[in-house]
């Protein structure tokens, strides 16, 4: 579905992602990890087209079937393709309401009584959104908005969803709650990039797994394989 080859990625003097490799297919759950300024970020909202100085190939195969590199592309296109972000720090609008953050979710679509059906989706798998629908979205506690953040990108119908951090910040028994969505989504078929700082919460879901130190994959593998690697439960795990 997703293929990274030699993916550079530079903020003016910064090399942030240096030729990385990567593959993601389809109806997986992949997850990238790596301490904090690793450039996990940067791979994600460079194939979410929100990174200029980004160089190699980001090839993707839609849903229309067409393999394409994204390199270069706008963020509305890519969109299109069936590809959504859930960012990093949320990034809801906090002026709007719970319902009206969805709807700008699926701004892309046209097919009124399909996302009003999705949006009656996303409050069966998000209970405390449909509870809080009519609530501004700066009113909701941490956790709410990250289940906002990721049934806003859910409202797209992408093929490829990605999870900047979703964990972040969450008390324990939310984590648990954000994993076990991410499982029951990828159970439905859900293709799933996952960037995570909770190693643990990550690989204990994921089908295969990549360790980004400095801007390049170190370690790639399964992720009950890397699990119980010893160098990843060292440098990660607290040993």
């Amino acid at each position: 579905m997703l293929e990274l080859k030699d993916l550079h990625v530079r903020y003016g003097g910064i090399h942030a992602v240096q030729g990385v490799n990567m593959k993601v297919n389809k109806g997986d759950i992949v997850t990238l990890i790596g301490a904090n300024g690793a450039g996990k970020s940067s791979i994600v909202r460079s194939i979410a087209g929100l990174v200029r100085g980004v160089s190699g190939e980001m090839l993707y195969t839609g849903r229309d079937g067409e393999t394409i590199n994204l390199v270069g592309s706008m963020p509305e296109k890519i969109v299109k393709k069936g590809i959504a972000l859930s960012p990093e720090g949320r990034r809801i609008l906090p002026h709007l309401t719970v319902a009206e953050n969805l709807t700008l979710g699926a701004y892309s679509r046209v097919d009124k009584k399909a996302i009003e059906e999705d949006r009656q989706w996303v409050y069966s798998l998000f209970p405390r959104l449909q509870e809080r629908h009519w609530q501004k979205g700066g009113t909701l506690s941490g956790g709410e908005q990250q289940m906002l953040a990721v049934g806003r990108a859910l409202m797209s119908r992408p093929d490829l969803l990605m999870l900047d951090e979703p964990s972040l910040g969450l008390a324990p028994i939310l984590v648990e709650e954000i994993s076990a969505i991410i499982k029951a989504l990828n159970a439905d078929g859900q293709t799933i990039l996952l960037i995570e700082q909770n190693a643990y919460a990550a690989l204990s879901i994921a089908n295969r797994a990549y360790v980004l130190e400095v801007g390049a994959i170190v370690l790639e593998g399964s992720g009950q394989g890397l699990l119980h690697n010893p160098q990843v439960k060292e440098a990660y795990l607290g040993g």
